[in-house]
């Protein structure tokens, strides 16, 4: 068993397109297990990192630090060849999921960038409780909680004078029927 400790520039496109991740040449801080085994070399390791990205809810930018842990097999070259002696095929699926050792040295690249895509926020916040951007203006709702907008639907908008006219009407009706009332009662104690 062997233990190592490397600081190493990050790969391309390590993250989720246009949401959050780790810039091209940031420095991915690692820690590995490096363990012998029958198959092949057992890698087990820490990384760590600086993701940077904009939060989904008010575009603000949102910069994380992200660890994630992963443990990985890489086989002897010969190590299928024994194992397929002794067993029937395997399918074609186990194949491309075998990591291999090549002249004794290993590609660590697509591990670490399975670990750290799978660490990252799906939809990262600036904070729990962002309050995002007002969709009729763009306002940050931060900086204005209070902000708002009487809206009125359009498919009702033909419609809001008539109501306010009825409102008027009914005002009319309403003391003129009370009027007419008063005076039909009158009318009758006279008779």
């Amino acid at each position: 068993m062997q233990r190592l400790s490397r600081e190493i520039a990050a790969p391309a496109d390590l993250g989720l397109a246009g949401v959050i991740g780790v810039p091209e040449g940031a420095p991915l801080k690692l820690n590995l297990r490096l363990e012998s085994v029958m198959e092949g070399v057992l890698v087990t390791g820490t990384v760590r990192a600086s993701a940077t990205g904009e939060c989904v809810r008010c575009l603000e930018s949102v910069e994380r630090e992200l660890k994630a842990d992963f443990q990985e097999m890489f086989s002897y070259p010969d190590a299928d060849d024994r194992g397929r002696a002794a067993e029937p095929a395997d399918d074609a699926e186990d194949d491309e999921d075998t990591l291999h050792l090549e002249d004794g040295l290993f590609d660590l690249e697509p591990v670490l960038r399975d670990a750290v895509v799978l660490a990252l926020p799906l939809q990262p916040v600036c904070r729990e409780d962002c309050l995002g951007l007002c969709p009729d203006c763009g306002l940050s709702l931060n900086d204005d909680p209070d902000h708002h907008h009487d809206a009125v639907d359009i498919r009702w908008a033909a419609l809001q004078g008539l109501v306010v006219t009825d409102q008027d009407d009914e005002k009319d009706n309403m003391s003129g029927t009370a009027s007419d009332g008063v005076q039909g009662a009158a009318e009758k104690q006279e008779k």
